[in-house]
Protein backbone atom coordinates (compact mmCIF):
# COMPACT_ATOMS: atom_id res chain seq x y z
CA UNK A 1 0.00 0.00 0.00
CA UNK A 2 1.26 3.57 -0.72
CA UNK A 3 2.57 5.28 2.58
CA UNK A 4 0.70 8.78 2.41
CA UNK A 5 3.14 11.72 2.47
CA UNK A 6 0.37 14.70 2.61
CA UNK A 7 -2.16 13.21 4.26
CA UNK A 8 -0.06 11.07 6.82
CA UNK A 9 -0.70 13.07 10.20
CA UNK A 10 -4.66 14.29 9.09
CA UNK A 11 -6.06 12.09 11.79
CA UNK A 12 -4.04 13.66 14.64
CA UNK A 13 -6.45 16.12 16.64
CA UNK A 14 -3.66 18.97 16.75
CA UNK A 15 -2.35 18.05 12.97
CA UNK A 16 -3.28 21.44 11.93
CA UNK A 17 -1.23 23.40 14.51
CA UNK A 18 1.84 25.18 13.71
CA UNK A 19 3.26 23.06 16.75
CA UNK A 20 2.38 19.74 15.65
CA UNK A 21 3.61 21.08 12.24
CA UNK A 22 7.12 22.32 13.70
CA UNK A 23 7.32 18.77 15.59
CA UNK A 24 7.30 17.00 12.31
CA UNK A 25 9.60 19.23 10.50
CA UNK A 26 7.58 21.34 9.23
CA UNK A 27 9.07 24.25 7.64
CA UNK A 28 12.94 22.93 7.43
CA UNK A 29 12.46 22.67 3.02
CA UNK A 30 11.32 26.00 3.67
CA UNK A 31 15.17 27.14 5.42
CA UNK A 32 16.15 25.17 2.38
CA UNK A 33 14.47 27.09 -0.18
CA UNK A 34 15.36 30.16 0.96
CA UNK A 35 19.22 28.89 0.68
CA UNK A 36 18.28 28.03 -3.19
CA UNK A 37 18.00 30.49 -5.82
CA UNK A 38 14.44 31.42 -7.65
CA UNK A 39 15.83 29.70 -10.65
CA UNK A 40 16.91 26.48 -8.80
CA UNK A 41 13.25 25.94 -6.75
CA UNK A 42 11.50 26.38 -10.21
CA UNK A 43 14.18 23.65 -11.43
CA UNK A 44 13.44 21.07 -9.10
CA UNK A 45 9.77 21.28 -9.53
CA UNK A 46 10.32 21.01 -13.36
CA UNK A 47 12.60 17.83 -12.66
CA UNK A 48 9.88 16.43 -10.28
CA UNK A 49 7.43 16.51 -13.12
CA UNK A 50 4.69 18.04 -11.27
CA UNK A 51 1.30 18.77 -12.96
CA UNK A 52 -1.57 21.16 -11.20
CA UNK A 53 -3.56 18.66 -9.43
CA UNK A 54 -6.54 21.19 -10.05
CA UNK A 55 -7.67 19.65 -13.49
CA UNK A 56 -6.00 20.88 -16.17
CA UNK A 57 -2.51 18.46 -15.37
CA UNK A 58 -0.47 21.63 -16.67
CA UNK A 59 3.33 21.20 -15.44
CA UNK A 60 3.47 23.22 -12.21
CA UNK A 61 7.13 24.28 -13.00
CA UNK A 62 6.63 25.60 -16.67
CA UNK A 63 3.88 27.51 -15.66
CA UNK A 64 5.88 28.97 -13.65
CA UNK A 65 8.60 29.97 -15.88
CA UNK A 66 6.10 32.05 -17.72
CA UNK A 67 6.29 34.59 -15.59
CA UNK A 68 8.25 37.50 -16.78
CA UNK A 69 11.23 38.39 -15.37
CA UNK A 70 11.95 41.55 -16.54
CA UNK A 71 8.91 43.62 -15.56
CA UNK A 72 8.88 45.81 -13.10
CA UNK A 73 5.17 45.41 -11.71
CA UNK A 74 4.53 43.30 -8.49
CA UNK A 75 4.25 39.62 -9.22
CA UNK A 76 1.42 37.79 -7.26
CA UNK A 77 0.56 34.02 -6.71
CA UNK A 78 -2.82 33.00 -6.22
CA UNK A 79 -4.41 30.06 -4.63
CA UNK A 80 -7.26 28.43 -6.11
CA UNK A 81 -8.87 26.81 -2.71
CA UNK A 82 -12.26 27.47 -4.98
CA UNK A 83 -13.08 23.91 -4.57
CA UNK A 84 -16.43 23.93 -5.75
CA UNK A 85 -16.71 20.44 -8.44
CA UNK A 86 -19.33 18.40 -7.49
CA UNK A 87 -17.39 15.41 -5.88
CA UNK A 88 -14.39 17.27 -4.95
CA UNK A 89 -13.28 17.54 -1.24
CA UNK A 90 -9.73 16.75 -1.27
CA UNK A 91 -8.02 20.73 -1.02
CA UNK A 92 -10.93 20.95 2.11
CA UNK A 93 -9.05 18.25 3.60
CA UNK A 94 -5.86 19.95 3.43
CA UNK A 95 -6.93 23.27 4.67
CA UNK A 96 -8.90 21.99 7.18
CA UNK A 97 -5.93 19.38 8.64
CA UNK A 98 -3.06 20.39 7.13
CA UNK A 99 -3.07 24.31 6.75
CA UNK A 100 0.67 24.94 7.52
CA UNK A 101 1.74 22.70 4.45
CA UNK A 102 -0.48 24.65 2.06
CA UNK A 103 1.54 28.10 3.99
CA UNK A 104 5.18 26.31 3.30
CA UNK A 105 4.09 25.77 0.40
CA UNK A 106 3.18 29.42 -0.59
CA UNK A 107 6.13 30.83 0.41
CA UNK A 108 8.64 28.60 -1.90
CA UNK A 109 6.77 29.08 -4.81
CA UNK A 110 6.45 32.96 -3.81
CA UNK A 111 10.11 32.76 -3.70
CA UNK A 112 10.50 30.91 -6.97
CA UNK A 113 8.08 33.69 -8.92
CA UNK A 114 9.62 36.94 -7.26
CA UNK A 115 6.44 37.20 -5.55
CA UNK A 116 6.05 39.18 -1.89
CA UNK A 117 1.88 38.63 -1.56
CA UNK A 118 -0.19 35.44 -2.21
CA UNK A 119 -3.87 35.02 -1.80
CA UNK A 120 -5.66 32.02 -1.08
CA UNK A 121 -9.05 32.05 -1.84
CA UNK A 122 -11.05 29.76 -0.64
CA UNK A 123 -14.68 28.87 -1.01
CA UNK A 124 -17.29 31.10 0.35
CA UNK A 125 -19.01 27.93 2.02
CA UNK A 126 -15.42 27.65 3.80
CA UNK A 127 -16.84 30.34 6.45
CA UNK A 128 -15.16 27.80 9.15
CA UNK A 129 -12.10 27.50 7.23
CA UNK A 130 -11.28 31.19 7.06
CA UNK A 131 -11.30 31.64 10.76
CA UNK A 132 -8.98 28.50 11.09
CA UNK A 133 -6.60 29.63 8.09
CA UNK A 134 -6.58 33.26 9.60
CA UNK A 135 -5.28 32.03 13.10
CA UNK A 136 -3.37 29.98 12.36
CA UNK A 137 -1.32 32.16 9.66
CA UNK A 138 -0.74 34.96 13.01
CA UNK A 139 0.97 31.94 14.09
CA UNK A 140 3.42 31.41 11.45
CA UNK A 141 4.00 35.41 10.96
CA UNK A 142 4.71 35.75 14.52
CA UNK A 143 7.23 32.49 14.19
CA UNK A 144 8.96 34.36 11.33
CA UNK A 145 7.60 32.21 8.87
CA UNK A 146 5.40 34.26 6.89
CA UNK A 147 5.68 38.28 6.45
CA UNK A 148 8.54 40.25 6.11
CA UNK A 149 12.35 39.04 6.49
CA UNK A 150 11.85 35.29 6.70
CA UNK A 151 13.76 33.58 8.69
CA UNK A 152 16.20 36.91 8.78
CA UNK A 153 16.77 35.83 5.07
CA UNK A 154 15.42 39.02 3.79
CA UNK A 155 12.48 37.33 1.78
CA UNK A 156 9.48 38.97 2.01
CA UNK A 157 6.39 37.02 1.84
CA UNK A 158 2.67 37.70 3.05
CA UNK A 159 -0.33 35.25 2.70
CA UNK A 160 -4.10 36.91 2.88
CA UNK A 161 -7.17 34.49 2.49
CA UNK A 162 -9.82 35.64 0.57
CA UNK A 163 -13.29 34.28 0.52
CA UNK A 164 -15.44 34.35 -2.36
CA UNK A 165 -19.35 34.53 -3.05
CA UNK A 166 -19.59 30.92 -3.44
CA UNK A 167 -19.53 30.92 -7.07
CA UNK A 168 -18.55 27.74 -9.01
CA UNK A 169 -17.63 29.68 -12.06
CA UNK A 170 -14.83 31.00 -8.98
CA UNK A 171 -12.97 28.11 -10.00
CA UNK A 172 -11.52 29.10 -13.66
CA UNK A 173 -8.73 31.40 -12.86
CA UNK A 174 -9.24 34.52 -14.60
CA UNK A 175 -12.99 34.60 -13.38
CA UNK A 176 -11.05 33.75 -9.45
CA UNK A 177 -8.73 37.00 -10.46
CA UNK A 178 -11.78 39.24 -11.48
CA UNK A 179 -13.50 38.28 -8.12
CA UNK A 180 -9.92 38.56 -6.20
CA UNK A 181 -10.45 42.23 -7.91
CA UNK A 182 -14.08 42.89 -6.33
CA UNK A 183 -15.42 42.07 -9.52
CA UNK A 184 -18.28 39.16 -10.97
CA UNK A 185 -16.32 36.39 -10.98
CA UNK A 186 -16.76 35.59 -15.10
CA UNK A 187 -13.70 34.50 -17.64
CA UNK A 188 -11.49 37.03 -19.15
CA UNK A 189 -10.62 36.89 -22.74
CA UNK A 190 -7.32 35.38 -23.34
CA UNK A 191 -4.48 36.32 -24.28
CA UNK A 192 -3.03 37.87 -22.40
CA UNK A 193 -2.68 34.96 -19.93
CA UNK A 194 -2.30 35.35 -16.27
CA UNK A 195 0.99 34.98 -16.08
CA UNK A 196 1.64 38.27 -18.02
CA UNK A 197 -1.66 40.39 -17.52
CA UNK A 198 -3.25 38.81 -14.01
CA UNK A 199 -4.16 40.23 -10.82
CA UNK A 200 -4.36 43.82 -11.08
CA UNK A 201 -2.44 43.86 -14.61
CA UNK A 202 0.18 42.54 -13.22
CA UNK A 203 1.98 38.92 -13.47
CA UNK A 204 0.49 35.98 -11.42
CA UNK A 205 0.11 32.63 -11.09
CA UNK A 206 -2.61 30.79 -10.22
CA UNK A 207 -2.20 27.22 -8.53
CA UNK A 208 -4.85 24.40 -7.02
CA UNK A 209 -4.10 24.03 -3.15
CA UNK A 210 -2.96 19.94 -3.74
CA UNK A 211 -0.42 21.61 -6.42
CA UNK A 212 1.23 23.80 -3.78
CA UNK A 213 0.99 21.38 -1.09
CA UNK A 214 3.30 19.12 -3.05
CA UNK A 215 5.96 22.09 -3.16
CA UNK A 216 7.62 21.78 0.36
CA UNK A 217 7.33 17.88 -0.63
CA UNK A 218 10.04 18.17 -3.34
CA UNK A 219 12.22 20.34 -1.78
CA UNK A 220 12.27 18.14 1.19
CA UNK A 221 12.66 14.57 -0.41
CA UNK A 222 14.19 15.85 -3.57
CA UNK A 223 13.14 15.77 -7.12
CA UNK A 224 13.97 12.20 -7.89
CA UNK A 225 12.32 11.16 -5.06
CA UNK A 226 9.02 12.22 -6.10
CA UNK A 227 9.63 11.86 -10.27
CA UNK A 228 10.05 8.04 -9.51
CA UNK A 229 6.22 7.72 -7.41
CA UNK A 230 3.71 6.89 -10.11
CA UNK A 231 3.92 6.33 -13.96
CA UNK A 232 6.32 8.85 -16.36
CA UNK A 233 4.82 11.75 -16.59
CA UNK A 234 2.27 11.39 -13.61
CA UNK A 235 4.61 11.69 -10.83
CA UNK A 236 4.16 12.43 -7.31
CA UNK A 237 1.81 11.37 -4.51
CA UNK A 238 -1.94 12.17 -5.72
CA UNK A 239 -5.42 12.62 -3.41
CA UNK A 240 -8.34 10.79 -4.58
CA UNK A 241 -12.11 11.66 -3.27
CA UNK A 242 -13.97 8.84 -3.54
CA UNK A 243 -17.62 9.27 -2.95
CA UNK A 244 -20.95 7.89 -4.33
CA UNK A 245 -22.22 4.22 -3.44
CA UNK A 246 -19.00 2.80 -1.85
CA UNK A 247 -18.98 1.83 1.85
CA UNK A 248 -16.59 4.23 2.49
CA UNK A 249 -16.77 7.47 1.03
CA UNK A 250 -13.24 10.06 1.55
CA UNK A 251 -10.03 11.57 0.45
CA UNK A 252 -7.07 8.76 -0.20
CA UNK A 253 -3.85 9.44 -1.19
CA UNK A 254 -1.95 7.10 -3.66
CA UNK A 255 0.43 6.96 -6.40
CA UNK A 256 -1.36 7.30 -9.76
CA UNK A 257 -0.11 3.87 -11.35
CA UNK A 258 -3.81 3.25 -8.84
CA UNK A 259 -6.61 1.59 -10.64
CA UNK A 260 -10.13 2.79 -10.32
CA UNK A 261 -10.36 -0.28 -8.73
CA UNK A 262 -8.14 -0.73 -6.03
CA UNK A 263 -9.50 2.24 -5.38
CA UNK A 264 -12.90 1.88 -4.95
CA UNK A 265 -12.48 -2.01 -3.67
CA UNK A 266 -9.13 -2.11 -1.77
CA UNK A 267 -9.54 1.81 -0.58
CA UNK A 268 -13.08 2.74 0.02
CA UNK A 269 -14.66 -0.71 0.58
CA UNK A 270 -16.45 -2.22 -2.32
CA UNK A 271 -19.83 -1.27 -2.90
CA UNK A 272 -22.51 -0.52 -0.70
CA UNK A 273 -24.79 -3.73 -0.25
CA UNK A 274 -22.25 -5.60 -2.65
CA UNK A 275 -24.36 -4.25 -5.59
CA UNK A 276 -22.97 -4.08 -9.32
CA UNK A 277 -21.44 -1.18 -10.24
CA UNK A 278 -23.26 0.69 -13.32
CA UNK A 279 -21.15 3.79 -13.99
CA UNK A 280 -18.04 5.82 -12.71
CA UNK A 281 -17.08 9.13 -13.14
CA UNK A 282 -13.50 9.04 -12.49
CA UNK A 283 -12.84 13.10 -12.50
CA UNK A 284 -15.62 15.51 -10.97
CA UNK A 285 -18.97 16.09 -12.57
CA UNK A 286 -17.61 17.71 -15.69
CA UNK A 287 -15.76 14.20 -16.81
CA UNK A 288 -16.79 11.44 -18.91
CA UNK A 289 -18.27 8.42 -17.43
CA UNK A 290 -16.57 5.10 -17.42
CA UNK A 291 -17.78 1.98 -17.30
CA UNK A 292 -17.15 -1.20 -15.28
CA UNK A 293 -15.40 -2.90 -17.93
CA UNK A 294 -12.74 -0.37 -17.44
CA UNK A 295 -12.03 -0.61 -13.54
CA UNK A 296 -8.56 -1.36 -14.46
CA UNK A 297 -7.53 1.78 -15.78
CA UNK A 298 -4.59 3.20 -14.04
CA UNK A 299 -5.92 6.99 -12.39
CA UNK A 300 -3.32 8.94 -14.16
CA UNK A 301 -3.85 12.33 -16.32
CA UNK A 302 -2.26 10.07 -19.07
CA UNK A 303 -4.13 6.86 -18.12
CA UNK A 304 -7.70 8.21 -18.16
CA UNK A 305 -7.35 10.29 -21.43
CA UNK A 306 -6.31 7.15 -22.97
CA UNK A 307 -9.67 5.34 -21.31
CA UNK A 308 -11.73 8.15 -22.89
CA UNK A 309 -12.49 10.46 -20.07
CA UNK A 310 -10.24 12.70 -17.93
CA UNK A 311 -8.42 12.50 -14.09
CA UNK A 312 -9.64 16.28 -13.65
CA UNK A 313 -10.19 16.70 -9.75
CA UNK A 314 -9.71 12.66 -8.90
CA UNK A 315 -13.48 13.06 -7.85
CA UNK A 316 -14.32 9.60 -8.14
CA UNK A 317 -17.91 9.16 -8.20
CA UNK A 318 -19.18 5.54 -7.69
CA UNK A 319 -22.82 4.68 -9.12
CA UNK A 320 -24.60 1.17 -8.79
CA UNK A 321 -26.91 -0.60 -10.64
CA UNK A 322 -29.73 0.70 -8.91
CA UNK A 323 -28.38 4.55 -10.63
CA UNK A 324 -31.25 6.17 -12.97
CA UNK A 325 -28.85 7.53 -15.69
CA UNK A 326 -31.29 10.26 -17.13
CA UNK A 327 -31.91 11.11 -13.67
CA UNK A 328 -28.10 11.27 -12.80
CA UNK A 329 -27.74 13.66 -16.03
CA UNK A 330 -30.54 15.88 -14.98
CA UNK A 331 -29.26 15.85 -11.41
CA UNK A 332 -25.37 17.02 -12.87
CA UNK A 333 -27.26 19.47 -15.17
CA UNK A 334 -29.25 20.98 -12.34
CA UNK A 335 -25.94 22.20 -10.93
CA UNK A 336 -24.43 23.76 -14.12
CA UNK A 337 -27.65 25.53 -14.22
CA UNK A 338 -27.63 27.27 -11.18
CA UNK A 339 -23.72 27.75 -11.30
CA UNK A 340 -23.57 29.30 -14.99
CA UNK A 341 -22.16 32.81 -15.01
CA UNK A 342 -24.10 33.99 -17.68
CA UNK A 343 -21.59 35.84 -19.47
CA UNK A 344 -21.57 33.02 -22.46
CA UNK A 345 -24.77 33.01 -24.50
CA UNK A 346 -24.65 29.23 -25.52
CA UNK A 347 -23.27 28.44 -22.27
CA UNK A 348 -25.97 30.36 -20.07
CA UNK A 349 -28.87 29.54 -22.82
CA UNK A 350 -28.07 25.88 -23.66
CA UNK A 351 -28.39 24.61 -19.78
CA UNK A 352 -31.72 25.58 -19.51
CA UNK A 353 -32.46 23.81 -22.52
CA UNK A 354 -30.67 20.81 -21.54
CA UNK A 355 -32.22 21.28 -18.39
CA UNK A 356 -35.64 21.27 -19.30
CA UNK A 357 -35.61 18.65 -21.91
CA UNK A 358 -34.25 16.10 -19.14
CA UNK A 359 -36.78 17.05 -16.80
CA UNK A 360 -39.41 16.36 -19.26
CA UNK A 361 -37.80 13.00 -20.19
CA UNK A 362 -37.63 11.92 -16.40
CA UNK A 363 -41.41 13.04 -15.52
CA UNK A 364 -42.35 11.17 -18.36
CA UNK A 365 -43.46 13.41 -21.12
CA UNK A 366 -40.33 12.46 -23.21
CA UNK A 367 -40.83 12.41 -27.13
CA UNK A 368 -38.77 10.70 -30.23
CA UNK A 369 -36.91 13.47 -30.73
CA UNK A 370 -35.51 14.53 -27.68
CA UNK A 371 -31.96 12.50 -27.87
CA UNK A 372 -31.24 14.53 -30.94
CA UNK A 373 -32.43 17.52 -29.68
CA UNK A 374 -30.24 17.06 -26.33
CA UNK A 375 -27.24 16.28 -28.93
CA UNK A 376 -27.85 19.21 -31.02
CA UNK A 377 -27.74 21.37 -28.22
CA UNK A 378 -24.62 20.34 -26.52
CA UNK A 379 -23.01 20.82 -30.19
CA UNK A 380 -24.11 24.56 -29.92
CA UNK A 381 -22.18 24.61 -26.65
CA UNK A 382 -18.97 22.76 -26.91
CA UNK A 383 -16.33 24.60 -27.74
CA UNK A 384 -18.11 27.95 -27.53
CA UNK A 385 -17.35 29.51 -24.42
CA UNK A 386 -14.59 31.64 -22.96
CA UNK A 387 -13.64 29.02 -20.37
CA UNK A 388 -14.43 25.44 -19.72
CA UNK A 389 -17.58 25.74 -17.72
CA UNK A 390 -19.59 25.24 -21.30
CA UNK A 391 -18.17 21.76 -22.15
CA UNK A 392 -18.05 20.88 -18.53
CA UNK A 393 -21.84 21.06 -18.50
CA UNK A 394 -22.67 18.55 -21.37
CA UNK A 395 -20.38 16.25 -20.26
CA UNK A 396 -22.85 14.64 -17.82
CA UNK A 397 -25.07 14.34 -21.06
CA UNK A 398 -23.27 13.49 -23.94
CA UNK A 399 -21.20 10.69 -21.91
CA UNK A 400 -25.06 8.81 -20.21
CA UNK A 401 -26.14 9.07 -23.76
CA UNK A 402 -23.12 7.48 -25.68
CA UNK A 403 -23.26 4.60 -23.08
CA UNK A 404 -27.01 4.43 -21.66
CA UNK A 405 -28.89 5.88 -24.91
CA UNK A 406 -31.33 2.36 -24.54
CA UNK A 407 -32.34 3.15 -20.80
CA UNK A 408 -32.94 7.48 -22.48
CA UNK A 409 -35.21 5.24 -25.09
CA UNK A 410 -37.04 3.24 -23.33
CA UNK A 411 -37.99 6.03 -20.61
CA UNK A 412 -39.34 7.92 -23.43
CA UNK A 413 -41.17 5.15 -25.01
CA UNK A 414 -42.77 3.29 -21.58
CA UNK A 415 -42.51 7.53 -19.47
CA UNK A 416 -40.45 5.67 -17.00
CA UNK A 417 -37.33 4.75 -15.84
CA UNK A 418 -35.97 1.34 -16.98
CA UNK A 419 -34.09 1.63 -13.61
CA UNK A 420 -35.18 0.97 -10.13
CA UNK A 421 -33.69 4.09 -8.12
CA UNK A 422 -32.74 4.78 -4.74
CA UNK A 423 -33.89 8.05 -5.88
CA UNK A 424 -38.06 9.27 -6.50
CA UNK A 425 -38.50 11.13 -9.40
CA UNK A 426 -40.20 13.65 -7.78
CA UNK A 427 -37.57 14.45 -4.94
CA UNK A 428 -35.84 17.58 -5.09
CA UNK A 429 -32.80 18.09 -7.08
CA UNK A 430 -29.47 18.99 -4.94
CA UNK A 431 -27.64 22.49 -6.18
CA UNK A 432 -24.39 20.50 -5.15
Amino acid sequence: MFEPVLTRHINEPEAYTLDFYVRHGGYQPLRTALGMTPEAITDAVKRSGLRGRGGAGFPTGLKWSFVPKDIPKPKYLCINADESEPGTFKDHVLLERNPHLLFEGCVIACRAIGATACYIYIRGEFFHLQEQLEAELVKARAAGYVGRNILGSGVDCDIWVHRGAGAYEAGEETALIESLEGKRAQPRLKPPFPAVVGLYGCPTVVNNVETICNVPVIIEKGPEWFAAIGPEKNSGPKLFCVSGHVKKPGVYEAAMDVTLRQLIYDYAGGIREDRAIKAIIPGGSSTPVLLPDQLDVQCSFDGLVAAGSMLGSAAIIVMDETTSMVWAAKNLIHFYKHESCGKCTPCREGVDWLYNILDKIERGDGEGRDIDLLLSVCDNIGGKTLCPFGDAEIAPVLSTIQHFRAEYETYIRTGESPVHSDFRADEPVAAH
